[in-house]
């Protein structure tokens, strides 16, 4: 019998391959080297092979592919279901190979080298900012217990430093030593960071897609080059919702005999877009509560006359990843609504 489709269980160093028939017949399991995995399947007849989308997944499956497979990627909270009793690499390969074999399973779209390239850039910059974060909070908790006290925020974490290099200030000799250590952390961390904005900025200006998207209130440099890096493509979806539903803004459904009960937003979907959704989409709501700049009669309008501020925001990047969606799908760019009479 010939072989349909193969589960690949991906590892460090053994994988583990799982192949099945058209009618889900398990053919053979087999367990790879790594540095094997290509022979093997150079050796296989043109087939599906599906693996679960995790570290290195997306650089196995353009190799796999060029050998002539046909390649599909499965998140794992898909393919959990399908693991029968106790969990190992033999039991996940076969769980991969009949999820894949499911007619109404979702796949990831697997990415070039070049777009994992472009992603590396954001996922750099969110690792410097934590970092950054962690040692003003450091800074603000030492000085804290010298009573030394600012108000929070990061523009406020140059007073901290003054009060540290006060030459007249009564902190301890030893306590100072290692301050100072993190300020000078602080500094490197933000002459990194301000490094990899010139870079986004750079793209942002570059790309046309990036400008694009930039016309969208909310919507900055960083977003817009973050949804060209990030975002699969939009034939990937529907409709916008099922876009705004990809990045975690719908929220979750509890309901049965049909009563409809939603929750909190999902928060499932690609972490670092809808991050800066929520962001982008404070900034609007902070400016017109403070200067009043939405028209009267407009959406945004009416949501703040009668909504808690959060709910507005997280409702906003809902409109804004759907008006993303269609600026991605259909072309074009941003143009305000005119607002209700």
């Amino acid at each position: 019998m010939e072989v349909s489709t193969i589960g690949l269980d991906l590892a460090k160093n053994v994988f583990q391959a799982h192949g099945a028939n058209a009618a889900g017949v398990t053919i053979f399991r087999k367990q790879l080297r790594r540095n094997k995995v290509l022979e093997f399947f150079a050796k296989q007849p043109a087939c599906l092979v599906a693996m679960e989308a995790c570290a290195g997944a997306h650089h196995w499956a353009r190799e796999i592919g060029k050998l002539g497979h046909t390649i599909h990627l499965i998140p794992p909270a898909y393919v959990k279901p399908f693991v029968k009793r106790q969990k190992n690499d033999t039991a996940d390969a076969e769980a991969i190979c009949e999820a894949a074999q499911r007619p109404t399973m979702r796949f990831v779209a697997v990415k070039s080298a070049e777009q994992q390239a472009s992603a590396v850039v954001f996922r750099a910059r969110d690792l410097l900012v934590r970092q950054r974060t962690q040692v003003i909070n450091a800074l603000r908790g030492h000085l804290a217990e010298y009573g030394v006290i600012v108000p929070q925020g990061p523009s406020h974490v140059v007073k901290l430093i003054e009060q540290l290099e006060d030459p007249s200030s009564e902190l301890p000799e030893a306590a100072r030593l290692a301050l100072e250590l993190l300020v000078d952390t602080l500094r490197l961390l933000d002459h990194r960071i301000k490094h990899l904005d010139v870079e986004i900025a750079r793209r942002a200006r570059e790309d046309k897609t990036a400008r694009r998207l930039a016309t969208i209130p909310g919507v900055g440099p960083i977003t817009a080059t973050a949804f060209v890096a990030l975002a699969p493509a939009a034939t990937t979806f529907k409709k916008g919702r099922d876009f705004a539903a990809w990045l975690g803004l719908t929220p979750l459904q509890r309901s049965t005999g049909g009563k409809q009960k939603l929750g909190a937003t999902s928060k499932m979907g690609e972490r670092t877009l809808r991050r800066l959704l929520i962001i982008g989409a404070c900034a609007v709501v902070r400016h017109a509560r403070r200067r009043g700049t939405s028209p009267q009669g407009s959406w945004l309008a009416r949501m703040l006359s009668r909504k808690p501020p959060m709910l507005v925001i997280v409702a906003l990047a809902n409109k804004m990843a759907r008006t993303v969606w269609a600026l991605l799908a259909k072309g074009g760019v941003y143009q305000a609504p005119a607002a209700a009479a």
